[in-house]
């Protein structure tokens, strides 16, 4: 069984089971959370919405919410004596799915 939505502009395949890092989400540690923009649901077959699957969920507990490592962004231009370095770190939340639901 498996499901495929969309959360924070990017789609994730799951199970029951799974731990997910997505975008950062409001809530704290332990907190359920459940995302409605599910494109597609195999139980026994195969669902795939137009564009999405009707009254189907996925359902989740918030594990943890933290910070990736960081990335080091340089601008240079040669001969020009300009050095530009910054550095970037993304925002998650780790969920556990828990379910995944379909009237």
């Amino acid at each position: 069984m498996y499901a495929i939505f969309r959360t924070g502009g990017k789609e994730y395949k799951v199970s029951p089971g799974d731990v997910v890092r997505v975008e950062q989400l409001p809530g704290e540690p332990g907190a359920g959370v459940e995302f409605n923009h599910v494109f597609a649901v195999r139980k026994q077959s195969l669902t795939v919405g137009t564009p999405l699957v009707d009254k189907a969920k996925v359902k989740g507990v918030i594990l943890r919410n933290g910070r990736s490592p960081k990335v080091r962004v340089l601008k240079y231009k040669r001969k020009k004596q300009y050095r530009r370095t910054i550095g970037h770190r993304q925002a998650f939340t780790e969920v556990l799915i828990k379910d995944i639901l379909t009237a």
